[in-house]
């Protein structure tokens, strides 16, 4: 679901450039020292490189002519708190966006308003986490998991049905657009939902204490090991990003799919200025745009160096959001 700079007006991409920094700004303030202690921040960043990787398996939607892929937002806050997890889900969009040329800059905001704010900061905690206090069991946390990625997903979806039309994109009647994007991103959260659920349910049963402090939000229920559990996506980030990333379908995802169905072409186009440096500068941080090499090929190099770099990125504003927190605790002392 990751928006075009053609399908937004530099107005509206201000705006939720701004919705976003809001947002992260929260997210920065109400993160505790508990969530990023200990292995919990080695958590994050290995956590983060792997919704990098899952979200290069473009998977086709039966019937449809269409993909998606998993946005990793539920999974990422059930893991981390709701937070934690809206941090390192920036971090994979920023990677995305400037290394990779997946999402346009000027979209930047949107896409993390989107696939971030939405699942990270407000369906996590208004459905999933209800769902989930009376108790943890194996069929409380695979329905929580479902319903919170078909909701998120209907969210996201509805928004960009939203940001178009506040943009002005004549080409996409909302009408139209909006019956095309809730049901086939509705097909695409059952997916989510699906795989989110499996996920969980093995890290319910290897360490159920990590789900559990992430739904009591008890950063003192945090202190258990987790070194075995970051090497498993540790070494799940390399295997999907470097190998299984090689097996994505090729069909247009949710998104382009509507647009070339209500538009008659994926590819709009939008003029002016803003639009233009926002590309130019893209170009020039993009190493390798859409996943690869600009001669051909390179999906499994991009889906390593991507991970790698998310990771970094997630890692190092942990330990920066740590810093300003220790800072502000000396200053009031």
């Amino acid at each position: 679901m990751h928006m075009a700079d053609a399908l937004l007006s530099p107005a509206v991409g201000g705006i939720f450039y701004a919705a976003s920094a809001a947002a992260l700004a929260v997210a920065v303030r109400n993160v505790k020292n508990g969530d990023l202690a200990g292995t919990r921040l080695p958590l994050m960043a290995v956590s983060g490189a792997f919704v990098f990787a899952a979200q290069m398996i473009n998977f086709a939607i039966p019937g449809t002519g269409s993909s998606g892929h998993l946005g990793g937002g539920i999974l990422l806050a059930a893991l981390l708190g709701g937070n934690a997890a809206f941090l390192a889900l920036a971090a994979v969009l920023v990677v995305q966006c400037l290394l990779f040329a997946d999402g346009g800059l000027l979209a930047l905001g949107a896409n993390i308003f989107n696939m971030g704010v939405l699942p990270c900061l407000i369906v996590w905690p208004l459905v999933f986490r209800p769902l989930l206090r009376r108790g943890l069991s194996r069929k409380r946390v695979s329905l929580a998991a479902v319903l919170a990625a078909v909701v998120s997903l209907q969210l996201g979806a509805f928004c960009v049905v939203l940001e178009t039309l506040a943009s002005g994109v004549a080409e996409l009647p909302f009408k139209t657009f909006t019956c095309l994007m809730q049901p086939v991103h509705l097909a695409i959260g059952l997916v989510e939902g699906a795989a989110t659920a499996a996920v969980l349910t093995f890290v319910l049963k290897a360490r159920p204490e990590l789900l559990a402090s992430a739904i009591s939000a008890d950063s003192t229920a945090k202190k258990f090991p987790l070194g075995k559990v970051v090497l498993a996506f540790a070494m799940l980030a390399v295997a999907i990003g470097g190998g299984l990333s090689l097996l994505a379908s090729s069909k247009p995802d949710g998104l382009e799919w509507s647009i070339e169905r209500v538009a008659g072409t994926a590819e709009l186009e939008r003029s002016g200025e803003i639009h233009e440096a926002a590309q130019a500068l893209q170009a020039t941080t993009s190493l390798l745009p859409d996943y690869e090499f600009r001669t051909g090929g390179g999906t499994g190099v991009s889906g390593v160096a991507g991970a790698a770099f998310t990771c970094a990125l997630a890692f190092g504003a942990g330990l920066a959001v740590l810093a300003l927190k220790r800072r502000k605790k000396a200053a009031a002392q």
